[in-house]
C-alpha cells in the first residue's frame, strides 16, 4: 500500500518524467522513475500487508479486502495531513467505499481535506499514477526476493501467469507462508491435491 504527498506546483515535475499508470509501462521504466518520483513528492507511506495479516483481518465478519485496504490507505494517508486526497477506489460501490474510507480518516484530516474517490483513479490523475508506480515496483522487487529465498521462478505471481498457476499446484504445501489461505485459488489447490491423494486408495 503506498500514500503520496505532492505539492500542486510539483505535479509538472510528475508529467515532464512521463509518468502514467503502472500497467502502461514497463519493468525497467518504472525502476528508472521509482527514485525520481520519490525526489519530487514531499513526502510518502509504503505499507507491505503479508498474507497472514490480510487472512487474520478477513476473519471478522464484515470485513473484506476492499475494507482492509480503506483502513490501511486512510491511515497511511492520515499521516501524510493532506489538503486534498485522491483515492483509488478498488469497488465499483464507490459511494459506500467513500463513506468508509473516510470514516477512517483522522477527525483532523476529515475535516478539513477535500476527498476524491474514483474506480481507476490512477488512469486519470498523475498523482495515483506515480503511487501506482512505487507500488509496483516494490511489489516486483519483493516477487523477485522470494523466487532467490526458494530457488523456484513462479513467474509474475498473478493467476493469469501459468508459471504461477503451475508454482500454486505444486508447492502450495512446501510454502503456505506465500498465500492468503482464504484465497479461493489457494482452497481449490489444497482440495485438488486432496482428491488426487483419496483417488491413490
Amino acid at each position: 500500500m503506498v500514500a503520496l504527498a505532492v505539492k500542486e506546483e510539483n505535479i509538472k515535475k510528475l508529467e515532464w518524467l512521463g509518468v502514467k499508470d503502472s500497467k502502461l509501462l514497463s519493468s525497467s521504466v518504472r525502476e528508472e522513475m521509482f527514485d525520481q518520483i520519490r525526489d519530487i513528492v514531499e513526502d510518502f507511506r509504503i505499507e507491505v500487508i503479508e498474507p497472514d495479516a490480510i487472512d487474520l483481518s478477513l476473519t471478522e465478519a464484515e470485513s473484506n479486502l476492499n475494507w482492509l485496504e480503506a483502513e490501511t490507505s486512510a491511515r497511511l494517508v492520515s499521516e501524510l495531513d493532506p489538503d486534498k486526497i485522491i483515492v483509488d477506489c478498488p469497488s465499483i460501490n464507490i459511494p459506500a467505499y467513500r463513506d468508509y474510507f473516510a470514516n477512517k480518516l483522522s477527525e483532523a484530516v476529515k475535516n478539513k481535506a477535500e476527498l476524491i474517490v474514483e474506480h481507476k483513479a490512477d488512469m486519470n490523475y498523475i498523482v495515483v499514477a506515480a503511487a501506482s508506480v512505487i507500488a509496483k515496483v516494490i511489489r516486483d522487487r519483493q516477487v523477485d526476493k522470494i523466487k532467490v529465498d526458494i530457488g523456484v521462478d513462479f513467474g509474475s505471481g498473478y493467476m493469469s501467469d501459468k508459471k504461477t498457476q503451475d508454482f500454486l499446484e505444486k508447492y502450495h504445501d512446501k510454502h503456505p507462508e506465500l498465500f492468503r489461505k482464504k484465497w479461493k485459488s489457494y482452497s481449490n489447490a489444497v482440495e485438488k491435491k486432496r482428491q488426487s491423494r483419496l483417488g491413490d486408495f
